[in-house]
Parts: structure tokens; sequence; C-alpha cells
């Protein structure tokens, strides 16, 4: 497997647990969430690959959405953490640490 495509393959289950981390902080519409993952770039994401992850955390009851006026064009959808989406990301983080820890010291050979 090429490395750009194991990169791809590692990224897709991360990218949903970053996206509730991201909206964790504070509720954002799609574009914000693409620029803050965009922060880390291990973690960017174009919106063809965020609005599908958006749309199945909205149909699981992990956040939830509103709509609101823009002042600078059509209105935007904002995304916010359900208590669900809180508990999602809660086990989802200390999996992460969990994985995060061995794959380090796998890889340094310990």
């Amino acid at each position: 497997m090429p490395v750009s495509d194991r990169a791809v393959q590692l990224r897709k289950g991360v990218l949903e647990l970053g996206i509730l981390a991201v909206l964790d902080r504070q509720e954002c519409y799609a574009i914000e969430i693409i620029e803050r993952l965009g922060a880390y770039p291990a973690l960017a994401a174009t919106p063809g690959t965020v609005y599908p992850l958006l749309a199945r955390l909205d149909k699981a009851g992990l956040v939830a959405t509103r709509w609101a006026e823009s002042s600078g064009g059509p209105p935007r959808k904002y995304y916010r953490l359900t208590k669900e989406g809180r508990a999602s990301l809660s086990e989802g983080a200390v999996a992460w640490i969990a994985l995060s820890s061995a794959m380090t010291k796998i890889l340094a050979g310990e």
C-alpha cells in the first residue's frame, strides 16, 4: 500500500474524533470545522470529506444543528455536540490515547 493510501486510511477513523473535539469547544459551521482541522496538516480535510461525516454524526444523534443568518451571505448551518456526542468524544479520546501510546511504544521497539 503506498504511503499516501495508508495515510488516507488512518485518517478516516481519526477525522470523526477530530470533528467531535472541535465541536466540544464551541459550535461551528462546516467551513470553520474544516479550517480548524486544517490547522493540523495531518487532519486537513476537504468539504467532500467533512460534509458526509457531519451528516453521519447528525443521523447518529452525536451532533445537533441549527440554521443562523450570516452577515456575508446565505444562512449557515451550525453544528454542536449533543450529550451523546460528548460521551462518544470521551470514549474515543480514551481509545485514541491507549492506541496512540501502544503504537508509539511498538514503533520505538519497546
